[in-house]
């Protein structure tokens, strides 16, 4: 059988084509997409920003959802199953994923990356993935395109767990991509006192207020340390995420931040990219910053439960649908600030 899927073939070539049904070996699963969004590591691949591990040819793709096809004969699944995946799938052996930091594993290996992804009709997942427990089951009352959103909500949780967002936080959010707007709508569900977000494009500055901001700061017509200034009595804001690969804001954020206040340098940045930081500040005013990559079983299974139990609603965070057809159209647009999330469905 002869599926659809979108090949990577080099920088700036995403062509769509025709590939046999992932063939299966003993446990594997084979799951028929039904929802695919697409990330901002996505583009930057696509682009050619982000060159280590990446292999052409191959099938990008790890927020996603759909129908189990073959089980595979493991027990706890069956043909039809509605299911989304956590696409990280560590070793479970070393130093660092016994210690909780699977994430960080260096053994591991990712669906999108080492294993071909979701931007196609069909996907295999790999026996050792299904045995670790990383699919799980959608209700009903869930669609393919919101369960598909349960990995960026899970990056966010690790970050916002490693950076300290607490009740009483005022959160300064750079950046207001997916990405950020998630920040907002977990910062304000962990009972933040003031969110405040700077983002030039106004679009996506409305979408901040709807999903919880406070302040929204347009930084290229405003000021934006006298902005936060004035919103934190002249303290500062006591958490700063940087969530948009940008590097000027890593120096920004330094600036921006309260006196023993925290940053994440949440968003990854394109390879060869340096960033200056205030070590002074970070020194005298007891400034911690913390990196943020990726996800654990853990905190792709906190942010499923909220997203299938409706304890975080991000269904309004898909702004755009395409068809498989439409890959290129649907990158294009989501790397153009006129999208939020864009979703590929294959209905």
């Amino acid at each position: 059988m002869i599926v659809k899927a979108a090949l990577l073939t080099a920088p700036d070539a995403l062509v769509l084509t025709e590939l046999p049904v992932p063939a299966l070996e003993s446990g594997d699963v084979l799951i028929r997409v039904r929802a695919a969004t697409i990330c901002g590591t996505d583009i930057r691949i696509f682009r050619g920003r982000k060159t280590a591990g990446i292999r052409y040819p191959s099938v990008l793709g790890h927020e996603f959802a759909g129908e189990v096809v073959d089980a595979g004969g493991n027990p706890h699944l069956g043909a039809g199953d509605r299911v989304a995946l956590c696409p990280a799938i560590s070793c479970g052996r070393c130093h660092l994923c016994k210690t909780g930091r699977e994430n960080l594993c260096k053994d591991g290996q990712a669906v999108g990356y080492e294993i071909d992804g979701a931007f196609a009709e069909f996907i295999r997942i790999p026996a050792r993935a299904v045995a670790a427990g990383n699919i799980r089951k959608l209700p009903e009352t869930t669609g393919f395109d919101e369960a598909a959103l349960a990995e960026p909500l899970a990056c966010v949780l690790n970050g916002q767990e490693k950076v300290g967002v607490t009740a009483g936080d005022v959160v300064l959010v750079l950046g207001a991509g997916p990405i950020g707007l998630l920040h907002v709508y977990l910062a304000r569900l962990r009972g933040a006192a003031k969110i405040i977000v700077s983002d030039p494009n106004a679009h996506r500055r409305d979408a901040a207020m709807t999903g919880g901001a406070d302040v929204t700061i347009d930084p290229r017509a405003e000021d934006v340390a006298a902005r936060v200034a004035e919103e934190t009595a002249g303290m500062g804001a006591t958490v700063v995420i940087c969530a948009i690969g940008v590097p000027a804001l890593a120096r920004q954020a330094s600036d921006l931040v309260a006196h023993g206040g925290r940053i994440s340098l949440f968003a990854g940045f394109s390879k060869g990219e340096m960033a200056e930081m205030d070590v002074n500040a970070i020194h005298y005013n007891e400034i911690t910053v913390t990196g943020a990559f990726g996800l654990s079983r853990r905190d792709y299974d906190r942010a499923f439960d909220m997203i299938a139990g409706r304890g975080m609603d991000v269904r309004g965070l898909i702004t755009h649908r395409y068809g498989l057809d439409s890959i290129v159209e649907a990158f294009k647009t989501a790397e153009s600030g006129g999208a939020i999330k864009v979703a590929i469905i294959n209905d």
